[in-house]
Order: C-alpha cells, then sequence, then structure tokens
C-alpha cells in the first residue's frame, strides 16, 4: 500500500521546506510514500471563501481513485496521541486500501463534497497553525508513527 500525502500550495519558507522533505526521505524507508502539491487556483483573489473550497475540492477529488482511503486533516476532526495514531494507522492497513491519503487543505478547509467522501477525519491541534508549519508537523508526525510501528526508538511515553 502507497501512503499518499496531498497539499495545497507550496512551502515558501526554505528552513521549513528543508525540514518537511528530511522527514520524507525518512519515510521511504518504512512506506512506499509520495507528497504531491495540488496546483494553486488561478485568480482566486476574484472569488469568495467558498468558490474557492469548491474549486480546490474539485481538483482533489480528481486526485482520488477507487479503494483510497481518504484522510482528511481538519480542525473539527479526532485527536490522538502519537502512539494512537500509529496504531489507527495500523489499522488502515489491516483494512488493504490501495493507497492511504492524507490531505492537508487551503486556507478555507475543505468543500462538502470533499467532507462526503473523506473516510476519516484528524486533527493535530485544537490551535491553528500556518499551512506550512502544518505540514512540515504532520511529516514528522507521520515518521514517528512508522517507528513506532516498527518498534524503533524515536518515540519516548
Amino acid at each position: 500500500m502507497k501512503v499518499l500525502l496531498l497539499l495545497h500550495g507550496k512551502t515558501t519558507q526554505s528552513a521549513t521546506a528543508e525540514l518537511e522533505q528530511e522527514y520524507y526521505q525518512r519515510l521511504q524507508r518504512y512506506w512506499p510514500f509520495e507528497s504531491k502539491v495540488l496546483p494553486d487556483l488561478r485568480n482566486s483573489n476574484k472569488l469568495s471563501t467558498q468558490e474557492v473550497s469548491q474549486q480546490e475540492g474539485q481538483k482533489l477529488l480528481a486526485e482520488l481513485q477507487a479503494g483510497d482511503w481518504l484522510v482528511l486533516l481538519d480542525e473539527k476532526g479526532k485527536s490522538l496521541s502519537s502512539r494512537k495514531f500509529a496504531n489507527q494507522i495500523q489499522q488502515w492497513f489491516n483494512q488493504s486500501p490501495r493507497r492511504l491519503i492524507f490531505v492537508i487543505g487551503g486556507p478555507y478547509g475543505f468543500s462538502p463534497d470533499v467532507y462526503a467522501r473523506a473516510n476519516y477525519k484528524l486533527s493535530l491541534s485544537a490551535m491553528t497553525f500556518s499551512h506550512q508549519i502544518v505540514r512540515a508537523l504532520f511529516a514528522e508526525q507521520l515518521y514517528r508513527a512508522a517507528t513506532i510501528l516498527k518498534g524503533e526508538p524515536y518515540h519516548h511515553d
């Protein structure tokens, strides 16, 4: 099974981008892993927030295939400890989806169609973080989950 991380927008802060890429490289040792940046909308400043969310949702849904397990990173999602997150990933792997897809959405959240398609909503925190920080933070949590599942000494309870 492949793990795919779908992202909106590019990381413009070089230090954050380097950290993000470091964890992506580490993840390659554990799972077939890929991150993919969805192209930014053109003329989005002329659209309402609802229209932006809807159009981003259409682009996202076009990336999905039958059998994909879709996890949205969403402030209204379920909050898990690192160990429980690792166990949840293992449960998803056991269900044998074709691809396990995590999505970090755009600044206006997800469209109703994307919420309807989602299999799970995951919250990283009750706090709000910049899009760029979330990318690096979540990459680290994926890596942490991989090391927990392999019994490696990265995570300490």
